[in-house]
């Protein structure tokens, strides 16, 4: 038999050796030794009975992280139990705000509550019938300490703080400087859900005090859209602080702002991301196939992680740690993993309906949830696609309306959808201190009060999954001079976390009419037109047939005559007035028996239109923007192009250095801005040649509600004025070599640097024909003013000059009166966009005084100009609010002029022989001397 091998102690016994009983022990060793292996291993054997195995070193971070991903998004469980808020700013006074108006946000935007508001720790404490005692405190005791303020509204309207979902504030700061402002956009690649739009938030952006100026309380600072990801957003609040760093201006911010991973606590805050598609992302050459490939790849390579998380947690909390290794994680992707785990608002830059339906069809194909759809203007034609979403949280952000099938009117449709809509800004496209506005408008074109207002507090808040702390009376609010729907509503005190922050505001008095949500117009047919026209409806006027009209129920007449307005015609108590209308002309007006009918030829027709109430007023003008020279914007075959400069570029030989451009050769009739505009009431605009350098060219009048440039009328004045513009811009020579230039050109100096000066410079020289100089520094002002005086005295005539622009004409007013030089305000309120506008007179409540009511007190001719074509249209309102903040100091002739006869003195038009200061007119007629007919809509 052989031996069974084995090894013996240094100083064996006698021992025989057993081969079969060891093999059977070693048979019996191994079956224990397997049994302890699934013992140890086997997951449903209570803990209490299994011996515990020797952990990693990084178990218990794993562990935590891996607790941490099923943790929900939202507030903590005992929020609304805190009494004082975490952004609480020890030694800020208690408020106590008595006989308001409160719109709450609640029950929809129904509720409203007439009584107090009181505000402590950070937090407003108690709403309506508001017993202080209740809280424990002894009223007398803070009152003589100064540690409780009250404060009589006198049944101001009182709301939540507004809420910016959409804003780059900070990011593309104000002014725009090369070294500070260009911190919302990375140009490094089509995916980059990786970077955040905190890392470039400069504290020093002159719009946060505006923005406040306007109610905004909270702002989301979104990452600019070069991207298709383009990072992750973050939640402020607008005041200033002590410690003055971005970090410390956060609105719940994410975790990992704080520490590395999100963990501790029992809830995650939510993260914001900015995803954009359609055109946008074509910066690095995409198309939208190209685009959405790269938003599957980047979502795949997150799905791919986070399956590789949710399986090493499966083993790691089984105990299953042989070979498991650390826990899986990259930081590039952690964000875009959060956004499969549905703890991320993801919001989407997106506009026609191909982009919202490639951007549902990605969230259903990786199950991630969608916050908001910003901008959105096909939405309303589409409502069916957004409710296909995995997940939509059901909120449409809408502002801008170059998009060419965009409507005024997508928001009612949408809420008729059941899509709620929310306003935004996109600081600084639009400024979002007049982010109320937005709501106002969507108010005006169909949206119900209720919902206009929650669009600009509760909605976005809810949004930004904010709504346990803001867009409610919870924290933030306004104090409003009348109803937050009126037109020119403007705060009289803003808190923000309890900290009042206007110093001493300035409050202008507003009619009692004001003090309710404006009643307005119907247009039920039109909104109807939108969808059935696929956001193209027809919009030409149709000649109303036949040419006599007799408007009845006429409440004001106000006409022009040798270059001024006048009132003619204003109903004396009830009796409502009537004006006759002729081919074109006004015949007769004033009470029922001032237009006998029996006077006219016998057999001839008369059209009877009834105004309810409304006012006959003269067409208005707009100027500044390209309108009528570029259909759209973005598109350079819909427009005619930039004028050759030859201080700023090689101008082809063929051209000729004396060649003045005429706007009036490049014309085009029948676009949508113009038509909008001429429904509104706009009926005439004046535009000089689209330039980006010193030279502009000649200026032209034309109708905005023409089809044809050779139709009657079509063409009001070929040449108005001669346009020029001084300043600081990219590719322009210095300022002194502007003027210089300028110079030369008005005095016909022999060592002028451009051979020979053209007529239109000698005209403008002899005052002729008005120069018109883009200019917006105060400094480039006083040389404009020195140059002028300079040219009188040599070529001894007097110079028309208009500054248009005019930013920080302000400081120089005295000065520009004994100049006898006219302004064109563009934009009609103020905004440091660049440095050059950076000296702005913001107006209430920031000021008391603004730039046209000063103006027009120094007796100067003023004119208020637009910057781009679609908001001519909004040209009544612009004036209507000019009225209004000018407290009484303009009347409606004057503010009527101010986009009329006092624009076309200044432009160089020949000036032809509803009220505007609410939302509650519309525009029914144009009655056109010039092409002897009427345009009814």
């Amino acid at each position: 038999m052989t031996k069974w091998p084995h090894i013996l102690p240094l100083n064996p016994p006698n021992i025989t050796p057993r081969p079969r009983k060891f093999l059977g022990n070693l048979f019996l060793v191994f079956i224990l030794l397997a049994g302890l292996h699934l013992y140890f291993l086997d997951p449903t054997l209570p803990t209490l009975f299994r011996p515990v195995a020797k952990l990693p070193l990084h178990a218990e971070q794993s562990l935590a992280r891996c607790a941490s991903l099923k943790l929900s998004s939202g507030p903590p469980a005992n929020f609304h139990n805190r009494k004082e808020s975490d952004r609480f700013v020890p030694g800020t006074k208690a408020t106590l705000l008595h006989n308001a108006r409160i719109w709450t946000g609640e029950n929809n935007g129904t509720e409203v509550l007439h009584g107090d508001v009181f505000i402590d720790k950070g937090i407003i404490q108690g709403v309506g019938n508001v017993n202080l005692s209740a809280f424990g405190l002894d009223v007398e005791r803070m009152l003589a300490r100064g540690e409780l303020k009250v404060v009589d509204v006198n049944g101001a309207w009182v709301t939540p703080g507004i809420v910016d979902p959409h804003s780059h504030l900070g990011d593309a700061s104000s002014p725009a400087l090369d070294g500070a402002s260009g911190d919302d956009n990375s140009l490094k690649g089509t995916i980059q859900p990786w970077l955040r739009s905190l890392d470039g938030l400069n504290t020093h952006d002159d719009s946060y005090r505006l923005s406040i100026a306007g109610g905004v309380t909270t702002a989301l600072v979104l990452p600019g859209s070069a991207n298709a990801i383009g990072g992750q957003a973050f939640t402020i609040k607008l005041r200033k602080t002590a410690e003055r760093s971005p970090t410390s201006m956060l609105l719940e911010p994410p975790r990992d702002v704080i520490n590395s991973h999100n963990e501790g606590g029992d809830h995650i805050p939510w993260r914001q991301m900015k995803h954009a598609c359609g055109k946008k992302g074509r910066v690095y050459g995409d198309t939208r196939m190209d685009t959405f490939w790269a938003f599957r790849q980047a979502y795949d390579k997150a799905r791919q992680i986070k399956e590789k998380q949710d399986a090493y947690c499966s083993a790691a909390l089984a105990g299953q740690w042989a070979g498991l290794g650390e826990f899986p994680s990259d930081l590039q992707w952690e964000a875009l993993v959060d956004v499969l785990r549905g703890r991320v608002r993801v919001q989407t830059h997106c506009y026609e309906a191909v982009d919202l339906d490639d951007l549902i069809r990605l969230s259903n194909e990786f199950k991630f949830p969608i916050a908001a759809v910003h901008h959105a203007h096909e939405a309303y034609l589409v409502p069916d696609v957004l409710k296909r979403a995995y997940d939509v949280f059901p909120f449409l952000l809408r502002y801008k309306r170059e998009a060419y099938r965009g409507s005024e009117f997508a928001a009612r449709i949408l809420s008729e959808n059941d899509l709620n809509v929310v306003v935004k800004s996109d600081h600084p496209v639009l400024n979002s201190r007049y982010l109320l506005y937005e709501a106002q408008q969507v108010h005006y074109y169909g949206l119900p009060a209720n919902l206009a207002l929650a669009a600009a507090t509760t909605l976005p808040a809810q949004v930004l999954g904010l709504g346990h702390r803001i867009g409610y009376i919870k924290e933030d609010l306004v104090v409003w001079d009348s109803h937050p729907l009126a037109l020119g509503a403007t705060p009289t005190q803003v808190f923000i976390d309890g900290i009042p922050q206007l110093d001493a505001p300035h409050v202008i008095s507003k009619p009692t009419t004001f003090q309710g949500p404006p009643k307005v117009p119907n247009f039920d047919h039109e909104a109807k037109e939108a969808v059935a026209f696929e956001g193209l409806p027809p919009l030409l006027p149709e000649r109303a047939s036949p040419d006599t009209i007799l408007f009845t129920g006429v409440s004001s007449v106000i006409l022009p005559g040798r270059g001024e307005l006048a009132e003619v015609f204003s109903r004396q108590g009830d009796e409502p007035g009537v004006a006759l209308v002729q081919n074109g002309d006004v015949i007769c007006y004033g009470a029922a028996a001032a237009c006998p009918l029996n006077e006219l030829a016998d057999g001839e027709q008369v059209r009877v239109v009834d105004l309810q109430g409304g006012a006959i007023s003269p067409g208005l003008l707009t100027y500044g923007s390209p309108l009528g020279l570029q259909e759209i914007e973005a598109e350079v075959s819909t427009g005619d192009g930039w004028v050759f400069d030859p201080l700023t570029g090689r101008v082809p030989k063929l051209v000729g250095d004396n060649t003045v451009v005429r706007a009036v050769d490049a014309l085009q009739f029948a676009g949508r801005d113009a038509l909008l505009a001429y429904r509104a009431g706009v009926t005439k605009a004046i535009v000089a040649p689209v330039h980006r350098g010193f030279f502009g060219g000649l200026g032209t009048s034309f109708s905005t509600g023409a089809a044809r440039k050779l139709d009657l009328g079509a063409v009001i004045q070929e040449v108005t004025a001669l346009h020029i513009s001084v300043g600081h811009f990219s590719s322009r020579p210095s300022i002194s070599t502007q003027i210089a230039v300028l110079r030369g050109l008005l005095l016909n100096l022999p060592d002028d640097s451009i051979n020979g000066v053209s007529k239109p410079f000698r005209d403008a020289a002899r005052g002729l024909i008005p120069v018109v100089v883009e200019a917006y520094s105060a400094d480039v002002i006083a040389t404009l003013i020195l140059l002028k005086k300079e040219v009188e005295e040599k070529i001894g005539a007097t110079i028309q000059m208009t500054i248009a622009g005019a930013t920080e004409a302000h400081l120089l007013v005295k000065e520009i009166a004994e100049a006898n030089i006219g302004i064109i305000f563009r934009p009609s309120r103020p905004f440091p966009a660049v440095w050059e506008q950076r000296r702005v007179l913001p107006g209430p409540p920031l000021s008391n005084e603004t730039e046209i009511a000063l103006f027009l007190s120094h007796n100067i001719t003023v004119g208020i100009g637009i910057e781009e074509a679609w908001s001519a249209r909004n040209t009544r309102f612009d004036v209507g609010w000019a009225a209004l903040e000018a407290g009484g100091r303009i009347s409606k002739i004057q503010a009527l002029a101010l986009a009329s006869t006092n624009l076309e003195k200044l432009l160089g038009g020949n000036a032809e022989g509803g009220d505007l200061f609410s939302f509650e007119s519309k525009v029914v007629g144009v009655v056109l001397p010039r092409r002897r007919s009427v345009d009814l809509f």
